[in-house]
């Protein structure tokens, strides 16, 4: 039955790839643009067009406030979606269908119970947000990058919220692979997250954004988009952290810095 069942996924799946490409200036456009993608490997980028492809088919992205999606936003949205998944597989995405775009920053007003189920209230102005089995929310002056930090990348942030959600909703504790340690994980974690947010309280300057101080789900998120956007600070400042993500998404980032210098 497994083996059936593989043979109709990669049957849909090669049907999908053929009949909806990518035209190659709208994606060797989006690849100068995204500049951590620099020194993918030809084998890898052309995963990432192909899982690019099969994240359109499957995924609806709308624009509000009479914002008009164009190919080339699509794409770009999806590449930097799909880099967290280039090791894995783009069923890592299947619990949910839809993103929304917002021309720039959006407000988000809604009612929640926390764990303890007291309703609270929100109401912030943010350029980024997903749901649980709902749909991600995004900025596109931000998810294309404008005056943004290096480090900064609000796709990735959201995606990873994605994948961490898999796993008992979003806690800083994705679903590990079989290689992995979950012990291990969750000590190198905890111990960064606690001495993080030490130097937060303190108001002690920090490398990555204070923001992952929030909560343990904030503090993979932003550790996330980092490792992939700026990958040396992570390595540098939190090696145990990068260790760990090197194992979760099967890449090295920093690794792949260094064969763009040497190809540049």
């Amino acid at each position: 039955m497994t083996f059936l069942f593989e043979r109709i996924k990669n049957w849909r799946r090669n049907r999908i790839l053929k009949r909806e490409p990518i035209s190659d200036s709208i994606w060797q456009k989006v690849l100068c643009q995204l500049k951590f993608l620099r020194g993918l490997s030809v084998e890898e980028t052309e995963r990432l067009r192909q899982w690019v492809i099969l994240f359109l088919h499957d995924k609806q992205i709308s624009g509000a406030h009479d914002l008009e999606i164009t190919e080339e936003m699509r794409v770009t949205i999806a590449a930097q979606a799909c880099i967290l998944i280039l090791e894995l597989d783009v069923s890592h995405y299947d619990d949910w269908i839809e993103i929304i775009v917002y021309p720039g920053k959006f407000i988000l007003d809604y009612d929640y119970a926390d764990e303890y189920g007291v309703v609270h209230h929100a109401h912030k102005i943010v350029s980024g947000e997903a749901w649980l089995a709902g749909p991600v929310i995004l900025s596109w002056q931000d998810a294309a990058g404008i005056d943004a930090r290096p480090s900064d990348n609000v796709v990735i942030h959201e995606f990873a919220h994605k994948l961490d959600m898999r796993h008992q909703g979003a806690n800083g504790f994705p679903i590990l692979h079989a290689n992995m340690n979950a012990q291990v994980w969750h000590d190198i974690f905890s111990r960064a997250y606690a001495g993080f947010c030490a130097r937060v309280e303190k108001g002690h300057r920090t490398a990555v954004d204070p923001y992952a101080s929030k909560s343990p789900a904030e503090f993979f998120a932003v550790f996330s988009e980092v490792f992939f956007a700026t990958p040396l600070i992570v390595k540098h400042h939190f090696p145990a952290i990068y260790e760990q993500l090197v194992l979760f998404y099967r890449q090295d980032p920093a690794g792949r810095l260094g064969k763009a210098v040497i190809n540049n």
